[in-house]
């Protein structure tokens, strides 16, 4: 029973892998249907049909014969399939009698009809072909009009409607369940995303919140261990004491929250500090190793940069000659220039490259894109200049990058060494380097 069952459905799936396959067998079974139909005399409806009473004509043979070949393009044409099986059975009825059951073909070429096009045309077509073949077998046939083979075609062509209109409509709602349910599929991790996204924004806040309650203790705690220093050492004793506790539970509750903002697979925290203009050298080495020379020319002394805006000015340098190496070209070189004006820094790098591919127009125009906007930088996220700016941008800087007069491409980064961070500009800034080493 097993083997039969799976034999089964493994010729069910070739069939409809075949649709042609499977309406040709299906033409083909109809066809010996009716043809053991037109052997089979129903008798008066007293008794039951005798089969053998009577042998079927030569035309009724090749009516037969024709409807059912036309079921073969029932998928392909079944408005025209319907239009020849109605056809034939009409002219069986009225040149024959008693007529061969052609009107078989019809029956399926209707159902046809009705599970592949809309409600409205299988009413419409449905009543047409029901009315004109119980019409005919009424008409022309010698039996009473009344007789039940006359009601048994209005019935079959009936049956045959509303059935291919039920599978029609289930096969349509089976698909929206599919579809709704792929949509569904689809837009799960969507949403997925966008709840963390939301819950990520919300401990963002709850960040700002705990950061900003915190050192607003810490400063007021050091304003007062300041003042009372000198007069009531106890007092400020107490004091850095509460800066400590402060200091410590913000802490805790940045690591906390910065904990829950992970997500599984994201990178370990880095360990070794962040690079700066201090280690200028060692970058400049690894581009000279690359076959690109590079000039560098930094102002030297004691001067300290804040953390943001040295690491800052040290990415603008990296992608920047990241660019310079992938687009200016053989033979290119490059300068580098480092140099504290007033409140600012001043970073510029230079090259005499002739190469294009990957510089953007319109670069030089309020800072737009130039080489490498569209390529993955060391530190740029995958934005290039766009990148840079955005950094800058971030410090109260301006950016700006263009086409050289004569060849060649700048990008000149200002800096101010105040502005948004905080940090006063004076010598032994506690987190900064110096300027270059």
């Amino acid at each position: 029973m097993t083997t039969l069952s799976s034999g089964f459905a493994r010729a069910r799936r070739w069939l409809r892998a075949h649709p042609l396959a499977f309406d040709a067998t299906l033409a083909f079974g109809t066809l010996v249907a009716m043809i053991c139909g037109s052997f089979t005399d129903p008798g008066d409806g007293h008794g039951p049909p005798a089969f053998g009473a009577r042998t079927p004509e030569l035309f009724s043979v090749f009516l037969m014969a024709l409807s059912a070949a036309a079921l073969v393009l029932r998928r392909r044409r079944p408005m025209q399939v319907l239009a020849v099986t109605a056809a034939l059975a009409a002219v069986e009825y009225v040149l024959m009698d008693p007529p061969a059951p052609v009107v078989m073909s019809t029956v399926i070429a209707l159902y046809t009809v009705a599970s592949r096009t809309d409600r409205p045309t299988t009413w419409r077509v449905g009543l047409l072909t029901m009315g004109g073949l119980t019409a005919a077998a009424m008409v022309f046939g010698s039996t009473p009009w009344y007789s039940q083979e006359n009601f048994g075609v209005f019935a079959w062509t009936g049956l045959a409607g509303a059935a291919g209109d039920a599978v029609r409509s289930r096969r349509a709602f089976v698909d929206a369940i599919r579809e709704r349910a792929e949509r569904a599929e689809r837009t799960r991790e969507e949403e997925a995303r966008r709840r963390v996204a939301e819950e990520r924004l919300r401990i963002a806040r709850d960040l700002h919140d705990v950061v900003a309650h915190h050192i607003a203790l810490v400063n007021v705690q050091a304003g007062v261990a300041a003042h009372v220093m000198d007069k009531r050492p106890d007092q400020a004793k107490e004091a850095l004491a509460h800066v400590r506790d402060a200091s410590r539970s913000a802490l805790n509750e940045l690591r906390v929250t910065v904990g829950l903002l992970r997500q599984q697979g994201d990178p370990e925290a880095p360990t070794e500090p962040a690079p700066g203009l201090a280690v200028l050298g060692e970058l400049v080495a690894t581009f000279r190793n690359a076959g690109l020379p590079v000039e560098v020319a930094c102002a030297e002394g004691g001067e300290r940069l804040p953390a943001a805006v040295d690491l800052a000015a040290y990415r603008v340098i990296q992608e920047a000659l990241t660019n310079v190496r992938k687009h200016a070209g053989a033979g290119a070189r490059a300068e580098v220039s480092v140099v504290r004006v007033g409140a600012t820094v001043e970073v510029t790098v230079l090259d005499n490259g002739r190469g294009s591919a990957g510089r953007l127009p319109g670069a030089g125009q309020g800072g737009g894109a130039g080489p490498g906007a569209d390529d993955d930088g060391l530190d740029s996220g995958g934005h290039g200049l766009i990148g840079m700016r955005e950094r800058v941008t971030a410090l109260g800087g301006a950016l700006t990058a263009g086409p050289r007069y004569g060849g060649g491409f700048r990008v000149h980064a200002i800096l101010p060494v105040e502005a948004r961070t905080g940090e006063p500009d004076r010598p032994g800034t506690a987190g900064g380097t110096g300027l270059c080493r």
